[in-house]
């Protein structure tokens, strides 16, 4: 039974053994550390970069342009910030080439707090991310979706950024449905075969598992948990924390469906949409600060195209818009969204009163081409005019 970390090392010796990868790099990734989350542990094309972000993402272009496969890794997301020229770059390079450069990289990096990472090690990159067209963006929330999506993402011949959530990078699967086709069950087998001994490390080599090749699809949400009173859409950390406040408010009387949406971009919007045509309330849930938040798109969405469904307002339960998440379990608690905060958005948008239909003769008012009045006010404007 693989952790998240685990499975992103699996996925990527498939990468190199199967899918072509031919460079996997970023700061430790190589040998010895193989990575600070050990994600890259005997690989057999891994190797260092020089502490430069902005090297690592231009590398990782000019490989990919030369006819190679590359994964690279920023270290931390919160790194990731001053190469965001380089990401539209290597965003527009197909568009911008009409169709005659594929750039097949992957950018992997980890997300997000859980860890009491503070100012440095503690932010989110999802709404960022999703301001950078080109890239394709997806977030695991459990072992078998990032090996699944990993492997998709190395597959595709254009960019993929893989966000993994720091704060589960040491979760194990919840359930069957969750464990690799092919991994160990016993987890300390696993650990035994892959895992690098403590300490020294010469000679030491991996016996990777024989798993399966099989890929979660990039743009495909995932209904965890079917519900009738509150749609719940999230991704990432969010997931199983939602989950288990999911299960907690069944007792208040609240049913919650709950949709992992797993891919950023491009993302599963049908699957959004019929789930609040059954539950007619919708929360959505993510890390990032709460202005211009990719949840706030959603909303807004939401909002405009399904106005005659929706029988309350869309809530947003995000980050707080602060310049960083602090290091204390209070500060970091009140900076971003945990189980009391999910739960407070769930019952709010549950026990929100029932808004009155639109009526039939108002409803050209909410819609998208709204009847040419515009003839009616030029002649009271002409008549005025003449008094």
């Amino acid at each position: 039974m693989a952790t998240m970390v685990q499975a992103v090392r699996m996925a990527l010796h498939v990468g190199e053994s199967r899918l072509g990868v031919t460079d996997i790099f970023g700061e430790d990734v190589g040998p010895p550390l193989g990575g600070v989350f050990t994600a890259t542990q005997g690989l057999r094309t891994a190797w260092n970069s020089p502490l430069d972000e902005r090297g690592i993402i231009g590398a990782a272009m000019g490989l990919a342009m030369a006819g190679q496969k590359p994964v690279c890794e920023i270290q931390f997301c919160d790194y990731v910030y001053n190469t965001i020229d380089l990401l539209k770059l290597a965003g527009n390079t197909y568009w911008s080439s009409n169709g005659g450069w594929n750039l097949p990289l992957v950018m992997m990096t980890p997300v997000g707090a859980g860890i009491h990472g503070s100012l440095y090690h503690s932010h989110s990159f999802d709404a960022s991310a999703s301001r950078i067209p080109g890239w394709k963006i997806v977030m695991p929330s459990n072992p078998r979706d990032a090996y699944g999506l990993l492997l998709s993402a190395i597959a595709d011949p254009n960019p993929v950024m893989v966000l993994i959530p720091k704060a589960l990078m040491r979760a194990k699967a919840a359930g069957p449905e969750e464990l690799i086709p092919g991994e160990p069950e016993d987890a300390r087998q696993l650990g035994k075969m892959i895992d690098a001994p403590i300490g020294e490390r010469r000679g030491w080599s991996p016996e990777w598992p024989d798993t399966a090749l099989e890929m979660v699809p990039i743009g495909a949400a995932k209904v965890v948990r079917p519900g009738k009173d509150v749609t719940v859409v999230t991704y990432g950390r969010l997931v199983p924390v939602t989950k288990k406040v999911a299960e907690e408010l069944s007792a208040e009387g609240i049913d919650v469906e709950l949709i992992d949406l797993r891919t950023i971009a491009p993302y599963d919007w049908g699957t959004v949409v019929d789930s609040i045509k059954k539950t007619g309330r919708v929360v959505f849930a993510n890390e990032d600060t709460e202005i211009t938040n990719f949840g706030e798109h959603l909303s807004r969405r939401a909002t405009e195209e399904l106005w005659n469904v929706l029988k309350a307002p869309p809530v947003l339960e995000a980050g707080k818009h602060l310049p960083g998440v602090g290091l204390a379990d209070a500060l970091e608690n009140a900076s971003v969204p945990g189980a009391q905060s999910v739960a407070a958005a769930i019952r709010k948008a549950a026990h929100a009163p029932a808004r009155a239909a639109v009526a039939p003769s108002l409803s050209f008012l909410f819609t998208a081409e709204p009847p040419d009045v515009r003839g009616g006010w030029d002649a009271m404007a002409r008549a005025h005019r003449h008094r």
